[in-house]
């Protein structure tokens, strides 16, 4: 089963996918970790993808998680059948608080702003499921969310 978490920055997409890892016993793809099947971008994308597909034909006991911040990602994976799409968002003010934090505690407004456009973009984008990772959830709850859209 390959399951695609996705949504900007800061919004728990790893925490939620070593969770859920520790439920699928798969494995964790993050970002731009497909470059590692090659040299070549193009042809590591590729062999990185035609393993997604194998892996969506199959049931749950072979998983592959993918976690990424890029929205291009996601319109190259959407022809993939069985694949879920989980989409993890998070309020404004939660975000702002997470990278000032990354960022010795001073927001410039130009990266404020920089997280106001990438929270618009990543609301448009179609998932199977949507979690906002402000609202206080038990790990467990959110991991029984994603396993019920299988």
């Amino acid at each position: 089963m390959l399951f695609i978490l996705m949504g900007p920055s800061s919004t728990g997409k790893s925490s939620i996918a070593t969770e859920l890892n520790k439920e699928l016993k798969g494995e964790i793809y993050t970002g731009k970790d497909y470059l590692r099947f090659a040299k070549n971008k193009n042809y590591a994308w590729n062999k990185f993808k035609s393993g997604l597909v194998k892996i969506s034909k199959e049931d749950i006991s072979s998983s592959i998680i993918y976690v990424t911040t890029e929205k291009e990602d996601i319109s190259k994976l959407r022809d993939i059948k069985n694949a879920k799409f989980i989409k993890i968002l998070s309020d404004l003010e939660t975000l702002k608080s997470r990278f000032s934090k990354r960022m010795g505690g001073n927001l410039p407004q130009s990266v404020e702003e920089m997280l106001k456009r990438q929270l618009k973009e990543w609301e448009e984008i179609e998932s199977d499921l949507c979690i906002n990772s402000s609202v206080k959830k038990d790990k467990k709850i959110i991991i029984k969310e994603i396993l019920e859209i299988i």
